[in-house]
């Protein structure tokens, strides 16, 4: 299996429009940890889970993510399935330090697991939404509105928490 060219691999050359070979910039997407850079604090067990979890969004996910992508609300931009640390969030606002997590059939346990992760995200300046599948697919405007709401306020505190700083 071939790694990333960012990490020092490559793809198999392929035949350009003029017939000479050349090489694809897209790399071989391989379920390598090697092959993931480390960020934000996540695993590249972390990363490789976020990643397929991206391509399996649940059907409240997906309705959801298309009122959130391309900053549709509110010049906020959303990423999914984003991983966090050693979690995975639903969607995560950098710009709002905001996560928003939709509660299906995975999350009826005890809530142990949620818990433990909300307070890791807490811990980190993290504010967590969470929504019912259920409240998605019956009210998605409203479910926007409520987020939109939420993400612009902490925007607007996280901004005026650097003005205080630039000031001092």
């Amino acid at each position: 299996m071939l790694l990333p060219r960012a990490c020092g691999g490559g793809v198999p050359p392929k035949a350009g429009r003029r017939g000479r070979l050349r090489r694809s910039t897209m790399p071989d997407m391989s379920p390598d940890p090697k092959a993931y850079r480390q960020h934000a604090g996540s695993s590249p067990h972390t990363l490789i889970r976020a990643k397929q979890l991206r391509r399996e969004l649940t059907p409240p996910e997906r309705l959801l993510w298309s009122g959130l992508r391309a900053k549709r609300l509110g010049g906020l931009k959303f990423r999914k399935q984003h991983g966090l640390g050693a979690y995975v969030a639903d969607f995560y606002c950098h710009a709002a330090r905001l996560v928003v997590e939709i509660d299906g059939d995975h999350h009826r346990g005890d809530g142990r697991h949620d818990r433990r992760r909300d307070d890791w995200m807490r811990a980190q300046g993290i504010r967590v939404v969470r929504v019912e599948a259920r409240e998605v697919m019956r009210n998605l405007e409203g479910v926007r509105r409520a987020i939109k709401r939420v993400g612009l306020e902490r925007v607007a505190a996280r901004e005026a928490e650097r003005g205080k700083r630039a000031q001092a």
